[in-house]
């Protein structure tokens, strides 16, 4: 046996020449063997790789006289980047000191600059002040005060500190003097009524940084003149009370004069201010101008009520509310006595509104113009929204609204109730006067409210519109109806007396009575259509009018008036359920006693026809030409007493009340082929006539007897599965299979066996 070595690194690292037994050496054969075809495969692998590894090496000995020149441009490159930086530091720390000696030199120039302005303030101070230039003495002062004093007394030398200590004395001295002249001036001048001067010397304060008491001066000064035209205007209107044209809104007109007044100061005062003392102040003059405009309008106000009797008209009209309530006549206020009232109030709301929106609008305009920091701004914003807010005239306007709009609501309810009470109807009219009247009742309160461009108030009104109309008018109208409709008396003949007593100028006293109830229910049935018509228009007409709200109003604002609307688009339906009890009404006591005895004849008509009785019948129908005769006389009764509307709801619910009665007499009735074209023929015939006499479509009520009149018309019972199923086309039936075996089985030439084979 050979002898077999192993390196001592193998992975079978044993002293092979001390093995002696042969499974060990059996063993260790075997993995050397492993070792072997491990390190094959890795040369196998190496060489595959030989010929890419061969050309890598051949392109870098390619590349290596490259890599030689590259090595020493980059040790080029780095030589020039060292001097460069070493260059650039040199130079930037020359610059830097270039730039702090042209530092020194501008702060040099302007302290120069300083001292110069100083003395020449100085100088320029005293020349003004001796030839009254006071604008111009004030412009040296505004140069002094921005000049840095600190800054020029460090800048002098002790030579020149006496002069400067003098300068600045002078122009202290001159700056307090100028004050006082122009304190002292500006006050002459508006005790003399000098505009020119007054304005003149407004325009110097801003100079002397006394912004505050400048704008405080003019304000007074403004707000002094304002009085003395208000209290003109006022004195104007108190001995004009006479005068008839403008009497119920007198006092009305002295607030728009003033308000008018105040916007007018401010218009033409604005450029003034935001020129000569900056943006932003514009406040400051407003908040003055409105304290006089809160006691102005406060002062007129009270002259209002006390000569229009208003806490009065308030105490009865609560009063009155109450009675209302209680449904009591006693200590009811009659509604005309506000009437003018309201509309007064109406226009000084209207107005104020107006006002406040414009002084707004002033001042957050001026606020965003001064380009203030945010948290500034925001500070700013909540001065402005106080000012309007809490001002007395906002809150004289509160007040008036929130009693108006008792008021208004209380002159809406008596009025409508007035209406009612009033109703009358004109000869061939098919409607009372109330519904004209309570709508334009309602239409007038609310529209009048809207007019006072008060959210809230309208928001109200419209609440106080719906509920009047849906509790108030609607149970008059339901009340009415409730009654019923008189059965058990002919409607032509009722026609035939009502033309007879016009003539005879009587009826008798139960025929009277019975015919009144008639025409009350017919015109309250007709009223309640037409509310409902009114209600639709009315919402449409005070859409238009709120949208003109939304322009200064804000989200929540909108919101709330869209809510209101949409609440009073709901009324119609509340009338539409007040036309459905009617309709019912009538249903039970007029429709179904006429026509199911005219229905019943078609049984007392026999359809097991023979050839002579059905050309009898083709010339002459006794069932048809009958019943077509009574039904047009009822229903051309009924025409000369409803709307357009109401006709067509009647024509079709008796359409509705035929289909349903005919249908049950064809069960009871028996047929043959002809008696079935018979019944064909008078269903054609009966439902041309009733399409003639409405514009509604009426042929889906006679869906089911047309599909009767199909199924009888037969020759033979397997005819139907050419109608039926999928053979059907587009017809669908409105009859079950149940009901189809029914029908079938009505025709006496149908044999029961042929019907029940029928699969449906």
């Amino acid at each position: 046996m050979a002898t077999i070595r192993v390196d001592a690194t193998s992975p079978g690292n044993k002293n092979v020449e001390n093995l002696t037994d042969i499974d060990e050496i059996q063993k260790a054969y075997d993995e050397l063997c492993r070792e072997e075809n491990v390190i094959a495969e890795e040369l196998s692998s190496v060489f595959e790789h030989q010929a890419m590894l061969e050309n890598k090496m051949v392109g870098l000995h390619k590349t290596l006289p490259n890599l030689q020149i590259l090595q020493n441009d980059s040790k080029q490159l780095s030589s020039m980047i060292s001097f460069t930086s070493t260059l650039a530091e040199n130079v930037s720390s020359k610059v830097r000191k270039l730039d702090l000696a042209k530092s020194q030199v501008s702060q040099c120039i302007t302290r120069v600059e300083d001292i110069l302005d100083l003395k020449f303030c100085t100088d320029g101070v005293q020349t003004a002040l001796q030839n009254e230039d006071y604008e111009k003495a004030a412009g040296h002062v505004h140069r002094f005060r921005n000049l840095d004093e600190s800054v020029i007394r460090m800048s002098a030398d002790s030579s020149e500190g006496g002069t400067l200590e003098t300068s600045f004395r002078m122009l202290y001295e001159s700056e307090e003097k100028l004050k006082t002249i122009v304190n002292s001036k500006f006050s002459a001048a508006v005790h003399s009524g000098d505009v020119a001067s007054v304005e003149r010397f407004f325009k110097i304060f801003p100079l002397l940084g006394m912004h505050e008491e400048g704008l405080t001066k003019f304000g007074k000064y403004l707000s002094s003149q304002l009085s003395e035209t208000a209290d003109r205007n006022l004195k104007i209107a108190l001995d004009s009370s006479g005068d008839v044209k403008r009497s119920s809104v007198l006092y009305a007109d002295t607030i728009i004069m003033l308000l008018e007044g105040i916007a007018r100061t401010v218009e033409v005062h604005q450029p003034l201010v935001e020129t000569y003392y900056g943006p932003g102040k514009l406040i400051v003059l407003l908040k003055i101008l409105q304290k006089e405009c809160d006691r102005q309008v406060r002062k007129v106000v009270e002259k209002f009520k006390q000569s229009r009797e208003y806490d009065k008209k308030v105490r009865l009209v609560q009063t009155s509310l109450i009675a209302q309530k209680q449904n009591s006549q006693e200590n009811r206020l009659d509604p005309m006595e506000v009437d003018l009232l309201l509309s007064e109030i109406v226009l000084i709301n209207n107005r104020s509104e107006l006002y406040l929106r414009f002084m707004k609008r002033k001042a957050m305009g001026d606020l965003e113009t001064s380009e203030q920091e945010s948290k500034l701004m925001e500070e700013g914003k909540v001065e402005v929204e106080k000012l309007i807010n809490e001002s007395d005239l906002s809150r004289l306007m509160q007040e008036l609204i929130g009693n108006y709009i008792m008021m208004e609501e209380y002159f809406m309810k008596e009025m409508v109730v007035k209406a009612v009470n009033m109703d009358v109807t004109d000869e061939g009219a098919k409607t009372s006067s109330m519904v004209d009247d309570a709508f334009f009742i309602v239409k007038k309160s609310v529209r009048r409210t809207i007019s006072s461009s008060s959210v809230d108030g309208v928001c109200a009104m419209l609440n106080h519109a719906g509920s009047t109309l849906e509790q108030d008018f609607r149970e008059v109208l339901y009340t009415r109806l409730r009654g019923g409709y008189p059965s058990g008396f002919d409607l032509q003949q009722a026609y035939n007396i009502m033309q007879s007593s016009f003539q005879q100028g009587k009826l008798t006293s139960s025929d009277q009575e019975k015919e009144k109830a008639r025409t009350l229910f017919l015109t309250a049935l007709n009223n309640s259509e037409v509310s409902c018509d009114y209600c639709k228009a009315l919402k449409t007409s005070l859409d238009e009018e709120v949208n003109k709200l939304y322009s200064y109003c804000n989200e929540h604002s909108k919101a709330k008036l869209e809510t209101c609307l949409n609440d009073l688009g709901s009324v119609p339906a509340r009338f539409k359920d007040v036309v459905d009890f009617g309709f019912s009404q009538l249903t039970s006591s007029a429709v179904k006693p006429r026509i199911k005895p005219l229905v019943d004849t078609f049984l007392a008509t026999g359809h097991n026809l023979t050839e002579e009785e059905f050309s009898n019948f083709e010339a002459n129908d006794p069932w048809l030409q009958n019943f077509i005769a009574n039904l047009d006389n009822m229903l051309k009764s009924f025409k000369e007493s409803l709307t357009n509307g109401n006709n067509e709801r009647f024509v079709n619910l008796i359409t509705g009340e035929i289909s349903v009665q005919l249908e049950k007499a064809v069960i009871k009735t028996a047929f043959n082929r002809l008696g079935g074209l018979q019944f064909d023929k008078e269903l054609r015939s009966l439902v041309g006539y009733l399409t003639s006499v409405t514009t509604w479509t009426i042929r889906d009520k006679f869906a089911r007897l047309t599909q009767m009149a199909t199924i009888l018309n037969l020759e033979k019972v397997s005819e139907i599965l050419d109608y039926w199923g999928q053979n059907s086309g587009p017809l669908t039936w409105r009859l079950t299979p149940t009901e189809v075996r029914q029908i079938l089985s009505l025709r006496v030439d149908f044999r029961s066996e042929d019907i029940k084979r029928l699969k449906l």
